[in-house]
């Protein structure tokens, strides 16, 4: 388990073949305030894996390559050690939790067993009142394939979970919508960035629409099938590295 730290513990450390580039906020997805704002961006980098287990990362480099003080990134780093997502190096920074592939693959079946039917429970239980937020979600898989398409990972993890927990959220209940929102944060997809600049992520990235079209439709049988395609992408495709 993660030890546990102060503020104090966040202020030194080294961003070794870290940029910029790699960490920013995405005009897509804001968040209410400027701590949820820097907590999910690097919530982000963490699953993409432009934030990498084992390195050191200190609290004011981050916060200027994020253009904001180094108060609201020691904020952010104190929220995702309570989800055990970093551990503190006492006065030099702190360093990514690594997961192995056996949590990895507990991770997805537990969604698998969680999305599958709740998205499926959505197509069924589809009226005319769920139509706005239907548009909004429409909005946002254009959002996601355009991220896709220019290759802004941090920018595509956060709509990604944007939708999805939106999409879960027209079922009505609130704590499968948390669940999704931790499971996804521990997630590790190291190979979005191979496919997107291959030009492959669009492809799967296409599905987050379908998924809408199949809700329209009722199709409960449509979508629970589509569901559990697109997330055993998360252990295969999305996860693979040196493509």
């Amino acid at each position: 388990m993660p030890t546990a730290f102060s503020e104090d513990d966040l202020e030194f450390g080294t961003v070794p073949d870290f940029s910029e580039h790699d960490l920013q906020f995405p005009a897509k997805v804001r968040r209410s305030s400027l701590r949820e704002q820097v907590r999910e961006a690097l919530r982000a980098a963490l699953i993409s894996g432009r934030m990498r287990p084992g390195v050191l990362y200190s609290a004011p480099a981050l916060a200027e390559m994020l253009g904001v003080s180094a108060t609201p990134i020691r904020e952010a780093m104190l929220d995702l050690a309570k989800e055990d997502l970093v551990v503190a190096v006492r006065n030099k920074g702190f360093r990514v939790t690594a997961v192995s592939d056996r949590e990895l693959d507990e991770l997805v079946e537990a969604r698998l067993l969680l999305e599958v039917p709740t998205m499926a429970a959505v197509a069924e239980q589809y009226a005319p009142r769920m139509d706005a937020e239907l548009r909004r979600l429409r909005g946002l898989a254009r959002d996601l394939e355009a991220a896709a398409e220019s290759d802004e990972i941090v920018t595509y993890l956060q709509l990604d979970t944007e939708f999805h927990a939106s999409f879960v959220a027209l079922y009505g209940n609130t704590e499968i919508v948390k669940i999704v929102r931790q499971l996804r944060s521990r997630s590790r997809l190291y190979g979005l960035e191979a496919l997107a600049r291959a030009g492959q992520l669009v492809d799967s990235t296409r599905e987050h629409m379908q998924m809408i079209d199949l809700a329209v439709a009722n199709d409960r049988a449509g979508l629970e099938d589509l569901t559990r395609v697109h997330l055993s992408h998360v252990r295969t495709i999305w996860a693979q590295q040196g493509r």
